[in-house]
């Protein structure tokens, strides 16, 4: 999937389950299998058939959740955890069938070019020495780059096409296109080709030329683990459900699973939980010296793309579209002083918690796989999306996945009927009837409960939100071909001890620690 269209979900044990066929499982038969998507779902909790609210309380509460009424809160999070996290997600569900084996695969080789683990696939492909993926590199080693135009930047975009019709040259030369939906996250991305590149730069002299590759992913995979282990997760999360699932391991998710077991993506995180970004999205950013004070608009960041937007007409990315760091991380954790601005130029993500910002109420059509004229009613509203497919999927719900968690051992407390109803100055049930409220705090959907949950939690992810998460999360690592959850005794060496790799970190050492690189800029 390059954006926020239609889903289809390969349910182990289950079947397949797609939009057009209204959520009702399907049986692999030979043939069914040989057009099913590979990439595998299981579900962590029980199915919420029977549980799902109707239709008009699912429109509803959409609209509830997006609208402008009200004052929408920011966090303390800087803003670019928003984007880190949309590229982990992507990370998560990358599909390398495309760049591995071209259009005409079999099931079974489709199955090897899926991995729902922390392994960066979609910054690789299938790494150089495959023909598909070669063209990602420039030298068998390094990660290509693109320049910007008007005004030039080398190493400022991501690579692209450059050749045939117009959407095919402005098209990124990158596995995942989704990294290229919005500016902040392909600008994300083009940091981690850096990443590598610097990496790669600073291998040994003695370092076989046949290893090279091997030992630069690897270095840069357990660094980005670590990163969103320590950094990443306890932002969004309650630390000590992180430390907990960390240290004691698993009580919900795959317990047990072989390590290097090939993990399976459950549909509570992939449907609900994990869309916990979706409130995080500010309306609109302080982005850099040219577009100040708000004027990098969350539409112009969709519409400097290549996915969603078609990059004004050019071919590669304005150069005064370049994104400054400073602005979306606080450099002063690493002590970079020099690489801080002042706190209203300084983009904070919205808070964790059941309102999303206006312009999500009407998605770009090219996001959500659209051409004019766009889809009509609800069907551009992200908060209803997220909430049909929920019930596309028969998604447990918040109210299930806490009695699974209990009857599991964990202490999870529940929200009360008047917390789901009432939340901390967020999404108001006010419009739906008397009966249409009481039917969601009884069966709330659990995209809904887990934000709530954050809401009440100054922000966080707690109870369930947080375990599905976590757990999640510590599977995906452990089943990693380069995994710091099965070497606990490693430290990462690129950061400023043997305990500490943060995100500042990792853009410090991707730019060599260069305020040019940074916010190329200036301003």
């Amino acid at each position: 999937m390059e954006n926020h269209g239609s889903e289809s979900y390969y349910v182990l044990g289950e079947g397949l389950l797609t939009e057009s066929g209204g959520g009702r499982p399907r049986p692999l038969s030979p043939e069914v299998e040989a057009k099913a998507p590979p990439f595998r779902f299981s579900r962590m909790g029980p199915s919420g058939a029977g549980h799902q609210v109707g239709e008009k309380t699912r429109q509803k509460l959409a609209a509830a959740m997006t609208r402008a009424s009200g004052p929408t809160r920011t966090s303390r999070i800087p803003s670019g955890f928003t984007y880190l996290g949309q590229f982990i997600d992507h990370d998560l569900t990358a599909d390398k069938t495309a760049v591995m084996f071209g259009d005409d695969v079999s099931p079974a080789r489709m199955l090897q070019g899926r991995s729902p683990v922390l392994d960066l696939d979609s910054l690789y492909g299938a790494g150089p020495s495959d023909e598909k993926s070669a063209d990602f590199y420039s030298d068998g080693l390094r990660l290509k780059t693109g320049n910007t135009v008007g005004p030039a930047k080398s190493g400022h975009d991501l690579p692209r096409v450059g050749r045939g019709a117009a959407a095919a040259r402005r098209t990124a030369n990158i596995p995942e296109l989704r990294n290229d939906e919005n500016l902040a996250v392909a600008q994300t991305h083009l940091m981690f080709i850096r990443f590598h590149n610097r990496v790669c730069d600073t291998l040994p002299k003695s370092t076989p030329p046949g290893q090279m590759f091997s030992r630069a992913r690897r270095k840069v995979t357990r660094h980005y683990q670590w990163m969103i282990r320590t950094d990443f997760l306890p932002r969004i999360c309650r630390r000590s459900v992180v430390a907990d699932v960390f240290k004691n391991g698993r009580k919900v998710f795959e317990v047990g699973a072989a390590p290097t077991d090939m993990p399976t993506m459950p549909l509570e995180f992939s449907v609900a939980a994990y869309r916990l970004g979706h409130s995080m999205v500010r309306a609109a950013y302080n982005w850099n010296v040219n577009f100040p004070d708000g004027a990098g608009t969350l539409d112009l960041l969709f519409h400097f793309t290549g996915t969603s937007g078609n990059l004004d007409g050019q071919d590669h990315l304005l150069g005064i579209w370049i994104a400054d760091f400073r602005r979306l991380y606080n450099f002063g954790e690493a002590g970079r002083e020099d690489l801080t601005v002042e706190e209203t130029e300084f983009n904070r993500a919205q808070r964790l918690d059941t309102r999303l910002v206006l312009p999500l109420h009407d998605l770009p059509p090219g996001s959500i796989g659209g051409t004019p004229p766009p889809p009509p009613g609800l069907d551009r509203n992200l908060a209803y999306r997220n909430l049909a497919r929920a019930r596309m999927v028969s998604l447990a719900t918040g109210q299930q996945m806490v009695a699974l968690m209990k009857s599991k051992g964990v202490d999870v407390k529940p929200l009360t009927k008047a917390q789901i109803r009432d939340g901390s100055g967020a999404a108001t049930l006010e419009t739906l009837s008397k009966k249409q409220r009481a039917r969601v705090v009884t069966d709330t959907p659990l995209w809904f409960y887990v934000l709530r949950e954050a809401e009440l939690n100054q922000g966080r992810l707690a109870g369930v939100g947080a375990r599905i998460v976590a757990e999640t999360f510590h599977r995906a690592m452990e089943g990693s071909t380069f995994s710091i959850v099965r070497d606990p005794a490693w430290r990462p060496q690129l950061g400023p001890d043997a305990n500490t790799f943060r995100m500042v970190d990792l853009l410090l050492f991707a730019a060599n620690g260069k305020a040019n690189v940074l916010n190329p800029l200036g301003g």
